[in-house]
């Protein structure tokens, strides 16, 4: 399978690279960076830290991604609308890991997955897509009697939040409680706030250091607290989810899917 790589000399770029590589039946088919780049015309192998693919890193997307059978894409809200357009007008699949879409950009790429299937999950690990399926059966059981608090750390270059994966784990506790995430969602604390309000699905942000990614989920009752905690320590987790969608998606009908429904759970 051809796929290529958004934003290829990025960290998660260069992890891409690498998963795709190291992948059985795959074949890095392309690498885009933005024009003006100074890795322009380097082989995306070298600057992936691996052997030579033969494969140089372009700036043309519209190229890139047409001469390919899925791209994988953990880039920006605003160029990952416009690779989504593209991919869609080639028939192309595309892998979705960026994260901080508004509802317009929400509505651009679901817009482009009716003419390509579109996989786009804010966490592609295997392990948080998990936590979020439990998420969901523990919301459901515990009911109001329990507040849901989410507590996300990233490092210090993270520039959204709450991260794509704290939203994903709140959406999942709002399906459980069959209510809207946002009408109940709590994004900021301060000042007198008075007391916390009952259904409330609040969202603390944590940003620092080279932490990769931690999520816990706290479920606080009267005299008990459950936590369900994800912590990532290797950003070759995403790489790997992500080609392993990349794989799934292939031949797959026109649609906005999930990493859900990759993992079939």
């Amino acid at each position: 399978m051809k796929i290529a790589v958004m934003g290829a000399a990025g960290r998660m770029g260069r992890e891409l690279i690498r998963a795709i590589a190291a992948e059985p039946g795959c074949s890095v088919s392309g690498a885009l960076e933005t024009p003006g780049s100074s890795l322009l015309g380097k082989d995306a192998g070298e600057l992936a830290g691996i052997e030579p693919l033969g494969v140089a890193v372009s700036s043309d997307a519209a190229a890139v991604i047409a001469a390919a059978d899925a791209i994988v894409d953990f880039t920006i809200p605003k160029a990952s609308i416009e690779f989504a357009r593209l991919a869609s007008t080639s028939a192309t699949a595309a892998i979705i890991g960026t994260t901080g879409f508004d509802a317009e950009g929400n509505a651009a790429i679901a817009e482009a997955a009716k003419l390509t299937p579109i996989v786009k999950a804010g966490n592609m690990s295997l392990g948080l897509n998990l936590l979020q399926a439990i998420t969901r059966q523990v919301a459901a059981a515990l009911g109001n009697d329990y507040d849901i608090e989410i507590v996300e750390m990233h490092h210090r270059m993270k520039v959204d939040a709450p991260s794509g994966t704290a939203l994903m784990l709140g959406e999942a506790a709002a399906q459980g409680r069959n209510i809207a995430l946002a009408e109940h969602s709590v994004r900021v604390r301060d000042g007198h706030t008075g007391p916390r309000r009952v259904g409330d699905i609040g969202f603390a942000t944590v940003r620092g250091g080279s932490v990769v990614g931690d999520h816990t989920v706290i479920f606080a009752g009267d005299g008990e607290r459950i936590e369900l905690t994800h912590r990532a320590a290797d950003r070759g987790i995403f790489a790997r989810g992500a080609v392993k969608a990349a794989l799934w998606a292939k031949g797959r009908s026109p649609g906005l899917y999930a990493m859900t429904d990759v993992l079939g759970i």
